[in-house]
């Protein structure tokens, strides 16, 4: 598939300040002036992580009202609920706020409770309610959800229950009658930091409570491995507190970790120091499957688990439910290419919509996001639950898909969501004309270089620039994610030295020059750009920096992502 390269343009004056204070190479000050970072003292705070940047808990609106409410319910020895999402930042928050509320209060007054995803669906249920009200509770904290459950949270008002919501997501304009809320992104919160995940809100929760009760730092910074757990699976921006965090929960990952993200590094095989990379795509999944194949609540027994020996038996369970998770998936997805590879009229559309009643639920939305990186246009994902057809969708980057669902909304029973993500609900009779609908909006409201994936270009650089010392700072530039991604290059006029060849089918091994200089790279699935080398002209190449041990030599490489003839 073709891509659209847009290379990133940069004030140049700044960028020249910036080199002249950093004494760095240029190319990665052009980097730190389009991430925010155009002075000295921005680049030393940046480039050194420190615990005493993160802001006063108490700056957000309602902090102090949610603490004084906990407190009161602890001198009333009230039963308290703490109430989470299934996903990995709801499990780690309910993880992290069971446990430090433990410390300062009896244990048996505190109860966690994870939704079932299938029985009681996302975020706040009755159920949940219900059951608090049954046990006596009379104080649920929620974590990672909460902030658009008005009628739920106002039912449990009528049974003498108090809400205290922790979430992340944009609040709407009518808000839950809870007894706080706390939530950065409420149009009156003056916390200046506005893009916690959920755990990061229940960080700052405890942070707050620790100050009240006089509670040293080390007794909340221990759950900083949870935090920048949730923080990479999330995929929150990995800036300001964001940032801080996750740099120092990486470094507790790596170093003296909760026996049950010890036990799934374990099982994940990492012999290194962890990244947030791994943390995404090694960590993140197991922890995800519980919910998607079984029972979320083991994510979270998993993580308060103390003894090393029964946190491995459960993460173990989660293991196995992450291998079920990709069995399904894997089927599943070679299911859906097969239907949009057999019809015609599916390939030349805008949209992907795909329906099995067999499908399971837990996975259409890995199953939507996989469709659409290899068709790259809106994606829906439909399977059979009872009597009422759910799924998932995916967008490409830049289009509102919920809007888009939202134009089809006559056919639907429910749905809801977010610009790139969404989830809906309809009857089996109407999925025909969902189906065509969906694809009407979207053919003419979605604008066509949309369709056309888009790699992000840093900056320009040339071979002779890239050496041990370019790379040691690139590493100093993590821990990455949204807006503080690797930094990608291009480099223009590149020769191909003859000895690139194709591995294994689908990748490139490539070895390329430059002026002279001459470097080996990698490039996954790259196979059908092979010609390009083939044809002798100068090529530009766009790539990531890594490196790439072997026979014990340790040698800088690149990781090329695309390539195409030289304009110039």
């Amino acid at each position: 598939m073709e891509k659209r390269w847009n290379i990133l343009e940069v004030d140049k004056v700044v960028t020249a300040d910036l080199q002249a204070a950093l004494k760095i190479n240029s190319s990665l000050c052009r980097i730190l002036v389009n991430r925010g970072i155009d002075s000295f003292e921005k680049a030393k705070a940046w480039f050194r992580p420190s615990l005493t940047a993160l802001h006063d808990p108490f700056l957000m609106k309602d902090m102090d009202k949610a603490v004084e409410r906990i407190v009161t319910a602890i001198q009333s020895n009230e039963k308290i609920m703490v109430f989470g999402d299934y996903d990995v930042d709801g499990t780690t928050s309910v993880a992290l706020m069971y446990q430090f509320l433990c410390k300062i209060y009896n244990g048996k007054m505190i109860e966690f409770y994870i939704p079932d995803r299938y029985k009681e669906g996302y975020g706040i249920s009755k159920a949940g309610i219900d059951y608090a009200a049954a046990n006596n509770f009379s104080l649920i904290i929620s974590l990672d959800c909460g902030i658009k459950s008005v009628a739920l949270i106002a039912y449990a008002k009528t049974l003498g229950i108090d809400f205290i919501v922790c979430d992340h997501h944009l609040p709407d304009d009518i808000l839950p009658e809870a007894v706080a809320i706390l939530n950065a992104k409420q149009k009156d919160c003056d916390y200046p930091y506005k893009e916690l995940c959920g755990c990061g809100v229940g960080f700052k929760l405890v942070t707050a409570l620790a100050q009240r009760y006089g509670i040293d730092e080390e007794h909340y910074y221990c759950y900083l491995d949870l935090v920048a757990t949730a923080i990479a699976a999330d995929i929150v921006p990995m800036t300001g507190e964001n940032r801080i965090l996750a740099y120092f929960g990486l470094q507790q990952i790596n170093s003296s970790p909760c026996a049950g993200i010890k036990a799934l590094i374990h099982l994940g095989g990492i012999q290194k120091k962890l990244s947030i990379t791994n943390v995404v795509f090694v960590i993140a999944p197991r922890v995800n499957a519980a919910g998607r194949m079984d029972d979320a609540k083991k994510a979270v027994l998993l993580f308060i688990e103390k003894d090393v020996d029964r946190a491995m038996e459960l993460a173990k369970l989660l293991h196995i439910d992450n291998t079920d998770r990709k069995e399904a998936d894997s089927s599943i997805t070679a299911e859906a290419l097969a239907m949009i590879d057999n019809k015609a009229e599916m390939i030349n559309r805008k949209s992907t919509v795909v329906y099995q009643e067999h499908w399971h639920k837990g996975v259409v939305g890995i199953v939507a996001s996989r469709l659409t990186e290899k068709y790259y246009r809106p994606t829906i994902v439909l399977t059979r639950n009872g009597d009422i057809v759910a799924g998932s969708a995916r967008s490409v980057v830049g289009y509102n898909l919920y809007e888009a669902v939202h134009a089809c909304r006559e056919h639907l029973l429910g749905y809801g969501g977010h610009f790139a993500a969404a989830g809906l609900s309809l009857l089996p009779e109407n999925v025909i004309a969902f189906t065509e609908k969906f694809e009407a909006v979207v053919a003419s409201t979605i604008a066509p270089h949309l369709l056309i994936p888009e790699i992000i270009i840093d900056s320009v650089i040339s071979f002779n620039e890239i050496n041990q010392t370019l790379y040691n700072i690139i590493c100093q530039m993590e821990p990455f994610g949204p807006e503080n991604m690797r930094p990608i290059f291009v480099a223009k006029n590149i020769s191909d030295s003859g000895y690139s060849k194709i591995v294994k089918e689908q990748h490139v091994r490539f070895v390329v020059k430059q002026n002279g200089i001459t470097f080996t790279g990698i490039g996954f699935n790259l196979a059908d750009k092979f010609s390009i080398l083939e044809t002798k002209k100068p090529f530009d190449l766009v790539f990531t920096i890594d490196e790439n041990e072997w026979n014990g030599e340790t040698n800088l490489q690149l990781k090329i992502i695309d390539l195409q003839v030289s304009r110039s």
